[in-house]
């Protein structure tokens, strides 16, 4: 009984697991096929012609063998009545016009219907790239970890030109098989239906082999577009260090990381083609046995009605042969068409994934767009980036600024300081807890209103390919030259550019490669003060800027900006030293908080720190 019921579960659990399968296919076809929006009409088009261009293909060898094959190879009983060809040159003339005719209205439907596919293919591409692309700009730094940059680049390039080749294979096979099969079946069974009947048997025979490749090939193709990801992730980790991997000398070792990631692509695409490498010989087979048989039987029905030109005779097999080609070369389509399909059916669930994540940052309803001021309020916040991890990165946190405050953030590396000044623009969600800005909790914030008003200059800072002007016009897409000038001047920035031959016209490569750390740190806070910010956040964003500069970068703060809430986070004890506030920060807990000389009485953390980058003078001298 036991093992009646465990056999039972199983089954159960195959039938769900089968139905699983089902919908996640289903569900991929439905998304992908809104992307076809505005290629329809190409699709439609595609079918029309294919159907022409089928027909008129069917019909050549009908003809031929019907009627012209008896008029140019006469039998011996129509020698014996008279038959002369020459008496008969204006009907080989007429069907061999229409011949003609037909083969050139197939041909030229044949070439409109592979334009129209390609239009409605490289359509539905873009709308792929573009929705994906869309999407991603929605994500929020969680989403976007959960995939890897690599990863997206792989779906929105590789994985796309799989589906979209798929796509314009599928628009003109899922026609031109099915019609070019129907047809010929058709026209076959008019000649002879006792023949016809080979294909009958040929063709499950060869649909079944076809499946069995599909379903034994797809694992492979998984594990190789996965492995693409890590390609993309070696090649572009190489070439943004490319300069510490020259300097360590680390060519070679790059290069065997590189070589042993396309060794693994490599094996697993022959292990997958070799497997695919089964379905030419399968339908060679097919194709030379149905050749044989009906040239058997055939032969047979031949001298069994006389050659009669009424019956089966010459110009019939002749036909018969044709149509095994046909019939045959659909089922090679289709096959081919599987191929594409095979290969391209991780890549939809990949695309897929892309378009169906749901960022789980969004505006709510009836948001709120304009933030009245810069006051910042953490009540009680914890924030752990795994919503099931045990330990908080950020734990218990309970602050109040007032606007227009200059807050200074200091700690050990891995304090969580990023991470918190990431919660006022919003760019994580807390797990309990509350951030306001301005009053209001920044979840009932419009997003974009949000961060318009909080201005992040980030550890990492980005220049674009493009121009100095139009790396800071980020901030501000409508700024003048003058309010441009200004932010220059207030980040310090104004002294390197204007030194520039073509100043704020001066080219900036990819990533600022052709400016230096401090410049592009300047930049990037330029660009952030012309988004005229209510809370402006710099996240070690002058660790490459000397100590003087940095001190004038602050005096033009407190002068020009007092409005402004400022949070610094630092490590340099001199850039936070002088903030109205300074927040202590320790394994995410904020352990600390008030002036420089509250701190030095009443903080071992503070003090320390103080102490050892101030060569252990006491904070009375300093």
């Amino acid at each position: 009984m036991s093992n009646e019921s465990s056999g039972l579960e199983q089954a159960i659990d195959r039938n769900a697991e089968k139905e699983i399968e089902r919908s996640k296919k289903n569900k991929i076809i439905k998304t992908l096929a809104k992307y076809l929006h505005g290629s329809w009409r190409y699709v439609f088009l595609t079918w029309f012609f294919v159907a022409i261009e089928v027909a008129c293909e069917v019909l050549i060898p009908y003809i031929a063998g019907t009627y012209l094959i008896p008029l140019v190879n006469p039998t011996k009983d129509m020698i014996d009545a008279g038959f002369v060809i020459q008496d008969h040159i204006r009907e080989l003339w007429g069907f061999a016009a229409i011949m003609i005719g037909l083969a050139i209205v197939s041909s030229s439907s044949g070439v409109i219907a592979g334009f129209q596919a390609a239009k409605a293919s490289t359509r539905f591409g873009r709308n792929l790239r573009q929705a994906m692309f869309y999407k991603i700009q929605g994500y929020s730094f969680k989403n976007i970890d959960k995939f890897s940059t690599p990863s997206l680049v792989t779906r929105l390039t590789t994985d796309v030109s799989n589906v979209q080749n798929a796509v314009q294979m599928i628009i003109r096979m899922v026609i031109r098989s099915p019609f070019m099969m129907v047809f010929a079946l058709v026209m076959a069974a008019t000649i002879s239906w006792q023949l016809s009947l080979i294909f009958l048997a040929v063709i499950p025979f060869l649909a079944f082999f076809l499946f069995f490749i599909a379903i034994k090939v797809h694992p492979t193709f998984v594990r190789v577009f996965e492995a693409y990801d890590g390609l993309n992730a070696s090649v572009e980790e190489n070439l943004r260090g490319i300069r510490v991997v020259k300097s360590y000398g680390r060519e070679n070792a790059e290069t065997e990381k590189f070589k042993g990631v396309s060794k693994y692509i490599y094996r697993s695409f022959v292990h997958a083609e070799r497997i695919l490498a089964f379905n030419s010989p399968v339908m060679q087979l097919s194709v030379y046995a149905s050749m044989i048989a009906i040239a058997w039987f055939g032969a047979w029905m031949v001298v069994e009605s006389g050659n009669a030109p009424d019956g089966f005779n010459t110009g019939s097999i002749t036909s018969m042969i044709t149509y095994v080609g046909q019939i045959l070369m659909s089922l090679m389509f289709v096959s081919m068409g599987f191929v594409m399909i095979i290969i391209s059916r991780n890549s939809a669930e990949r695309i897929v994934e892309v378009i169906n994540e749901v960022p789980d940052l969004a505006s709510p309803e009836n948001a709120i767009t304009e933030i009245p001021d810069g006051q910042v309020d953490f009540d009680h916040v914890c924030f752990r980036y795994n919503a099931a991890g045990d330990k908080d990165v950020l734990h218990d946190i309970d602050v109040h600024i007032p606007s227009g405050s200059t807050v200074g953030i200091i700690g050990a590396t891995g304090s969580s300081k990023s991470t918190f000044v990431s919660l006022i623009a919003r760019l994580y969600d807390v797990q309990s807890g509350a951030v306001k800005v301005g009053g209001h909790d920044v979840k009932e914030y419009d997003l974009k209103a949000l961060r318009d008003a909080v201005s992040v200059v980030l550890q990492k800072n980005v220049l674009f390919t493009g121009t100095v002007r139009s790396n800071l016009l980020w901030g501000n897409p409508d700024a003048t030259d003058e309010e441009m000038k200004k932010a220059a001047k207030l980040a310090c920035a104004d002294e390197f550019i204007e030194k520039m031959p073509l100043q704020y016209d001066a080219p900036i490569e990819q990533g600022g490669n052709n400016v230096s750390g401090g410049q592009k740190q300047r930049l990037c806070i330029a660009r952030a003060l012309l988004k005229k910010p209510k809370i402006l956040i710099l996240d070690d964003s002058t660790s490459a800027v000397d100590t003087y500069t940095d001190s004038k970068i602050r005096e033009a703060f407190r002068t020009e900006i007092p409005e402004v809430t400022k949070f610094i986070v630092a490590q340099r004890i001199l850039s936070i030293k002088d903030c109205d506030t300074i927040l202590v920060l320790d394994d995410g807990k904020l352990i600390a908080q008030g002036s420089n000389d509250e701190l030095m009485k009443s903080c071992d953390v503070y003090r320390e720190i103080y102490q050892t980058q101030t060569g252990g003078g006491d904070f009375d001298a300093a």
